[in-house]
């Protein structure tokens, strides 16, 4: 409805409307894009933009709300898309190296380096959903991380980064990540990365 009280140029945009900014990976060569369920789905219009600056609307043609995932399609790829390699966490260990790929903030694309530093985490998404299984990371992460790739030394996708642990309920990091295991990711696409 209306507003009675709006004035002559008061009308809203779809322009008008906040941007969200969020990661993705691809994981495969039909260029299924891996990303957060709460990225994805709080957009009322999906737009890739790909390394090279190519830019293409997309569709969610999937979804895992139990682990907070979403699997996006977009309408044009790049000619040389290259899918990530996936690796299990099944050997994953505290103390191993990762890093957190992701575009914090809107300032561009970022890497951040860490440590896991827990497994078998539970985290009570944005969404309100408690999620189980999850890897712990120290690696900064940051709003616009979240649906990136937790990579290791290899540049191996172990996981996709779904949220960050802040007692002070500031939306900036505070020392804790969590990514859901690629196991669940992959299975969100409906395939199994092993």
């Amino acid at each position: 409805p209306k507003d009675p009280n709006a004035r002559p140029g008061d009308e809203k945009t779809a322009e008008d409307e906040p941007e969200s900014v969020g990661s993705g990976v691809i994981i495969d060569d039909k260029g299924t894009i891996l990303t957060n369920l709460h990225v994805a789905a709080s957009a009322a219009r999906l737009k890739v933009i790909f390394y090279n600056g190519m830019e293409s609307d997309a569709e969610i043609v999937g979804a895992q709300p139990e682990d907070d995932l979403a699997v996006i399609r977009a309408k044009v790829l790049p000619d040389d898309i290259m899918p990530a390699t996936l690796a299990s966490t099944k050997g994953l260990l505290p103390g191993d190296t990762v890093v957190a790929v992701g575009f914090p903030f809107g300032i561009g694309p970022s890497v951040s380096s860490g440590v896991v530093s827990g497994l078998k985490r539970e985290y009570v998404s944005e969404g309100k959903t408690k999620l189980k299984n999850l890897v712990q990371f120290d690696a900064a992460a940051n709003p616009g991380n979240s649906g990136g790739p937790l990579v290791n030394q290899d540049g191996e996708v172990l996981g996709i980064v779904t949220g960050i642990l802040n007692p002070t309920g500031q939306r900036v990091f505070a020392g804790i990540g969590f990514a859901v295991p690629i196991e669940n990711a992959a299975a969100a696409a409906g395939m199994s990365p092993f």
